[in-house]
């Protein structure tokens, strides 16, 4: 077990280690999605809800039924199950009683199964062998991490509609610069609190 305060590491999982500007992890919707603020700050609230619920039902598995009985080799299998069973939940409960949030994430809600953010979690939690209240912070932290990240990007990319950019930067080719500088922005946070 990790001697880390679980409060330093939901910090750092949402400013210096978070999974869009420092692993670069769960980069598809991330960038797909933030055209629109309400629309990502929706999926960001998922993505969080589902980053948070499987680090805990991840660390469960994984510690009571696969490490005890010498199954630690079926993770990658059993976590993306987990995963993909969570996120079908939440989607069937989204469409039941958020019916205007369902349509407006159209396609990307069941794509957070294969979001590569919420299985890194759940593989990090592992391979710096957190408690469970560190990998549910650390779930929590990456959520809304990784949420801040993708409204900060849909309010600059709503901010650049009215922008007179070169053809060969528009679309994709400044959603990545923009990424890279806001990576960078977070990289001066390194020095407030960091975790391996």
């Amino acid at each position: 077990m990790v001697d880390i305060n679980p409060l330093v590491i939901f910090i750092a999982s949402i400013f210096t280690n978070n999974m869009i500007l420092s692993n670069f992890l769960g980069m598809c919707s991330f960038i797909a999605v933030s055209k629109e603020i309400e629309t990502s700050f929706s999926l960001g609230q998922a993505v969080t809800f589902v980053l948070t619920c499987t680090s805990l039902l991840n660390y469960l598995i994984y510690n009571y039924i696969l490490e005890p009985f010498g199954l630690e080799y079926l993770r990658y299998i059993i976590f993306i199950i987990v995963i993909a069973a969570f996120v079908q939940l939440v989607e069937m409960i989204i469409e039941r009683y958020f019916e205007h949030l369902y349509y407006s994430l159209g396609i990307f809600l069941p794509l957070i199964t294969v979001n590569c953010a919420i299985l890194g979690v759940s593989l990090f939690m592992v391979i710096r062998d957190y408690d469970l209240i560190q990998s549910v912070l650390f779930g929590a932290g990456s959520g809304i991490g990784w949420t801040l990240a993708i409204v900060a990007l849909a309010g600059i990319r709503k901010k650049l509609r009215t922008a007179k950019l070169p053809n060969g930067l528009e679309g994709p080719g400044i959603t990545l610069i923009i990424t890279g500088i806001m990576a960078l922005a977070f990289l001066g946070f390194s020095g407030i609190v960091q975790i391996q």
